[in-house]
């Protein structure tokens, strides 16, 4: 199926069109895929596509909205045709080498903000850090927060300096491209621990959309066969790293809640006021605890 091109080229007979061609694509979202198309390539906003729907479009941005309607039909996820996602209400570049921010990981910068907002200057890390929407943020929410960001990844942390300086919090975050399943820090480091590590089992990997499998780098979500092989040697090394009553913070499966708390109960001499976090959905997201 091929996208019937208008006889007019208006904005409503492109966005029509669109979503008919991704309709038949079985995509997500057909006609909000074609708005955020138009608004990228013509500079517009929500309100002028609604109050300009007659406006008139030259032949030479149609077809570079075409090349993107077709990239979208492919299933390739519209944040990385558009090249950004917004995260806690700040646009981040985003792309093949980074995870696409999902809104549930929000709920992890409100969890350090409600301990953090008035405790003073502090150091913190964000291991996994991708685009670096954690770091960023945190940053950026926390004026008097020091951290660095850990990735693997060359083209994570590429992309996560790109969107630190954006947001104009490269003089307090830095990078660092390491395996941080692996001894990295001196003990007693940090403040704060927060981590979006790979948790996803490869038997859970294969059940996920194919906009996730075939796109997204499954680098970022696989850890080995169980879903658990970072989560639970980050809870020791964080044991280490953290200063004593430092705060550690991790995304999670909502079935590895109980796998991972009993990690912590293993230690109680260095845990305490150990939690598992639920999202809006209900679901368990993150477990947290601090240094004792």
């Amino acid at each position: 199926m091929a996208v019937q091109k208008p006889a007019q080229l208006t904005i409503q007979s492109i966005i029509t069109a669109f979503s008919e061609y991704l309709s038949g694509k079985a995509v997500d979202s057909p006609r909000l895929s074609a708005e955020l198309v138009l608004r990228k390539i013509l500079g517009i906003s929500r309100l002028d596509i609604l109050i300009n729907s007659k406006r008139e479009v030259s032949t030479e941005a149609y077809a570079e909205m075409e090349k993107l309607i077709l990239r979208r039909g492919t299933g390739e996820p519209a944040a990385y045709i558009m090249g950004e996602r917004e995260f806690y209400g700040r646009p981040f570049h985003v792309n093949s080498h980074t995870l696409i921010p999902r809104p549930e990981t929000e709920h992890l910068i409100e969890a350090i903000v409600e301990r953090f907002s008035h405790k003073g200057a502090f150091r913190f890390a964000d291991l996994g850090t991708g685009s670096g929407c954690i770091a960023t943020t945190i940053a950026a929410e926390l004026p008097e927060a020091f951290g660095v960001a850990v990735d693997l990844s060359e083209g994570a942390i590429t992309t996560a300096k790109q969107n630190i300086h954006d947001n104009q919090v490269a003089d307090r975050v830095t990078c660092i491209r390491a395996d941080f399943t692996t001894p990295l820090f001196k003990n007693n480091t940090f403040d704060l621990i927060a981590t979006n590590p790979p948790y996803v089992s490869q038997s859970e990997y294969i059940t996920l959309d194919r906009e996730v499998q075939q796109f997204e780098p499954s680098s970022a979500l696989v850890p080995g066969t169980s879903g658990l092989e970072h989560g639970i040697p980050l809870i020791e090394l964080a044991a280490t790293w953290l200063k004593p009553s430092g705060f550690f913070i991790m995304e999670m499966g909502f079935w590895q809640g109980a796998d991972l708390m009993k990690k912590f109960a293993k230690n109680t001499d260095i845990w305490r006021e150990t939690a598992v976090i639920k999202d809006l959905s209900g679901h368990d997201r993150f477990v947290c605890g601090y240094k004792a």
